[in-house]
């Protein structure tokens, strides 16, 4: 095991399913209802019947009530195509533990509810790599685009913990992009810490204009949301590399926590708006709690 979920937690997650308020398209076999009509055993209507179909599906119960031939449709069972997105700035390696780490988790819990269910699982995690490893981070990336069936699960789990973070992020650009790529919609997972400097708007609206069903999971590390550093500190964006003294006393916590909390609200209402699925959560939160309880509150999956 890669380290990231333990086994236990991994068999209580395998009697989950993703929940998804849109029918699947994808033209691969999975076991999603979708619009198509095939031989699956949820039955879906009736047509007319025409010289050539086939006898055996014929409605006899039907044909004694109205004297009319009939045949029976049903729903051809599809996979449902689910995307997470992955911040994977430098700002996620902050906290302890990190942002980074807690989002990974969550990228192979729900990767692998996905899997066990016979859906495809894409990871776009963003920004582009670059330096020394791009090479070698690239194709781990490049592993974690279309992964299918519950047997590479492992190796999902193996490159998700392969997976660094570093590098400025431009969110909105991020999911732009992955909105566009994307072949099929289905569910998009944003798990970040939703603090680019550009907002996080015109990304979530891209996602939502392409047709994805959206759940966003803001991280934020305790430091962030109770800091315990006070005085004259000097402070370093993680990205940009930009200083900045500021004099932090005790007596202003209370009003950093006031704007805190006013920006989560701030980033709640707009997803609430648009039937964005949100919630924000310390990178402390016991991992079981997160995936059994608070997952399920949030109607992730039951």
């Amino acid at each position: 095991m890669s380290g990231l979920i333990t086994v236990d937690l991994l068999r209580r997650l395998e009697q989950l399913q993703l929940l998804s308020a849109r029918r699947a398209k994808s033209s691969l076999k999975g076991e999603r209802r979708s619009r198509a009509r095939g031989l699956s055993v949820e039955f879906a209507d009736h047509r007319n019947y025409v010289s050539g179909d086939d006898l055996r599906y014929l409605d006899w119960n039907l044909y004694g009530r109205l004297d009319r031939l009939f045949l029976k449709l049903y729903e051809e069972e599809r996979e449902l195509p689910v995307r997470i997105f992955l911040d994977a700035s430098a700002s996620m390696t902050f906290g302890e533990p990190s942002k980074f780490l807690l989002a990974r988790q969550l990228a192979a819990a729900v990767g692998y509810v996905a899997l066990c269910g016979f859906d495809r699982v894409s990871v776009v995690a963003f920004p582009e790599a670059t330096g020394e490893t791009a090479a070698r981070e690239t194709a781990v990336r490049g592993a974690l685009r279309a992964v299918r069936g519950k047997k590479a699960s492992m190796g999902y789990f193996q490159n998700l913990a392969a997976l660094t973070a570093g590098g400025a992020a431009d969110f909105n650009a991020a999911l732009k992009r992955g909105a566009m790529e994307a072949r099929q919609t289905g569910v998009a997972i944003v798990l970040s810490d939703f603090l680019d400097p550009a907002g996080y708007e015109a990304g979530l609206t891209a996602l939502i204009g392409r047709g994805f069903q959206v759940h966003a999971v803001q991280i934020l590390a305790p430091e962030e949301i109770q800091p315990t550093s006070f005085g004259d500190l000097r402070l370093i964006d993680s990205e940009t590399g930009v200083e900045q003294e500021v004099t932090f006393g005790k007596f202003r916590l209370a009003a950093y926590q006031q704007s805190v909390a006013n920006y989560v609200q701030r980033l709640r209402e707009y997803c609430r708006a648009r039937g964005v699925r949100f919630f924000s959560v310390s990178s402390a939160t016991d991992l079981s709690v997160l995936l059994l309880k608070q997952l399920r509150a949030q109607e992730v999956w039951a």
